[in-house]
């Protein structure tokens, strides 16, 4: 229970009716969860306006309504009106949980690819080095042995707010999450200050319906971050750092192994035998020493050395750094699931254009003797982006096995004929089968020795989104029958 006047702390508010000395018990901005003595933020959201289920609201108990716009409400509840509800559920989320945030060791990396990848090791480094820490993103979020499953890579702020107050009352020093600029424009991180911020790289990506409306959103979201962080670590390799880093006056530490850098990356070697698979390399500057990292490609040298330039600024140990990277392993993320003495399957994640463009690139790198690669598209997306998709894949992949992604409100066949403008445009060879885990079996019954089969687009997810509704379906699981299958 708080008062309202408490709650409203550092808010810009009007008070258009009621009281401002109202009791309440807790905060919602989903109508449906509102509960006695509740104030109900309303959000709008890209399909849905929170202000359009007010009444359900106050019928479900709410005693105060915080809105963004004048709405004439006759029941006797307390109406705030605000220049933005996101910024204000921030705002209030804080001061309900006591701001935890500003009591825990917060790093927050951004980025167009690599986001999990590196929170993950950094993850790992620091719980090698004896520090409890927690981690959020789009795996979900965990801390000692707690896992919560979460719909987006950075929750909502409520969410977010209650989730560091978890962590601090169960003895977590540090949290590691994925800043997504999906957030910052959503203004899920207002009012929240990093430790340091970290740039993984920034791309063309994520920009379209339901994403950011053009080039200069994208950036100017991710550039957030940085003018919120008290030190920053930057790719120095990656484009549009101008923009993305404009107007930080904070110490930057940068990381790259095509230009100038505080942590140069020298001499990578790609090793692909039956005892390791992953990379090999050595730094200069900051850290001048030799590592193996347990994740194939190239851009994950960048994602461990990023991981390693954050860690080295927190003060740990680099001789920890060297066993984590050569037995780090991300769920989803270059996963190898499966190795036989015939071939060897890896799971994925990649999405984005740039991130499938580099994870087939790299993998191609490696010289299988096939890269046999099986995807689909997500329904409810832009065509373009699927005549890339499959351009992308089919330009690096000896063989591609069109199968089903999440179709959404869409038919695979749909989605699928899309992709096949671009691997005809390449002239891939590709097979149809529409079954995910009909796909998987069949590459893993008739690979040919040396094959690396690449399962993209699912990675840690376990399910399959059809008309609405979320199926179970898990590729480890699929993996693990095949694996018995053959023993």
């Amino acid at each position: 229970m708080m008062n309202l006047k408490n709650l409203l702390n550092g808010i810009n508010y009007v008070l258009l009716k009621g009281n401002i000395d109202e009791v309440i018990a807790d905060i919602k901005y989903d109508s449906r969860k509102v509960c006695n003595k509740d104030v109900y933020v309303a959000l709008k959201g890209y399909k849905s306006d929170g202000h359009d289920y007010i009444k359900s609201a106050i019928e479900n108990g709410a005693r105060v309504i915080v809105v963004s716009k004048i709405i004439n409400i006759a029941d006797e509840v307390t109406v705030i009106k605000v220049d933005d509800t996101r910024i204000a559920l921030a705002c209030m989320a804080m001061n309900y949980f006591g701001n935890p945030a500003s009591k825990l060791k917060l790093i927050g990396v951004t980025g167009t690819t690599g986001k999990t990848t590196t929170t993950y090791i950094i993850k790992e480094l620091l719980e090698k080095s004896g520090f409890k820490c927690g981690v959020i993103g789009s795996i979900g979020i965990k801390y000692n042995d707690k896992i919560i499953h979460t719909d987006n890579t950075t929750p909502e702020s409520y969410e977010l707010h209650k989730y560091f107050k978890e962590m601090l009352d169960a003895g977590i020093t540090h949290v590691v999450m994925e800043a997504s600029s999906q957030a910052f424009k959503l203004n899920r991180l207002f009012g929240i200050t990093f430790d340091i911020g970290v740039l993984t790289n920034v791309t063309t990506d994520h920009i379209g319906p339901g994403e950011h409306e053009n080039h200069e959103e994208y950036v100017s979201c991710k550039n957030k971050l940085f003018l919120n962080s008290r030190q920053v670590v930057s790719n120095n390799d990656s484009l549009y750092l101008d923009e993305v880093l404009k107007g930080v006056e904070v110490n930057i530490k940068n990381y790259a192994k095509n230009n100038d850098a505080d942590l140069k990356i020298k001499d990578v070697k790609l090793i692909n035998n039956k005892d390791f698979f992953g990379s090999e390399f050595r730094t200069e500057g900051l850290v001048e020493d030799t590592f193996k990292v347990a994740i194939p490609g190239e851009f994950n040298v960048y994602n461990a050395v990023c991981a390693l330039l954050t860690c080295y600024l927190l003060g740990i140990d680099i001789k920890a750094v060297k066993d984590v990277l050569l037995n780090i392993k991300v769920r989803g993320r270059m996963e190898i699931a499966l190795v036989t003495p015939k071939f060897k399957v890896l799971i994925d994640y990649a999405h984005t254009e740039d991130g499938m463009k580099k994870l087939v690139e790299t993998l191609k790198a490696y010289e299988p003797k096939r890269l046999v690669s099986i995807f689909g598209g997500g329904g409810n997306r832009p065509k373009e982006r699927r005549y890339n998709l499959g351009e992308i894949i089919g330009g690096s992949s000896d063989l591609c096995i069109l199968t089903m992604d999440n179709p959404r409100f869409e038919e695979v066949s749909s989605i699928n004929n899309d992709i096949k403008v671009g691997l005809d445009k390449v002239n891939a060879k590709y097979i149809e089968i529409p079954d995910r885990s009909d796909a998987i079996k069949y590459a893993c019954e008739n690979a040919l020795e040396g094959d690396l089969i690449l399962l993209v687009g699912k990675g840690h997810e376990e399910y399959q989104d059809i008309k609405g509704n979320k199926y179970h379906f898990s590729e480890k699981e699929i993996l693990e029958e095949i694996k018995k299958d053959l023993q």
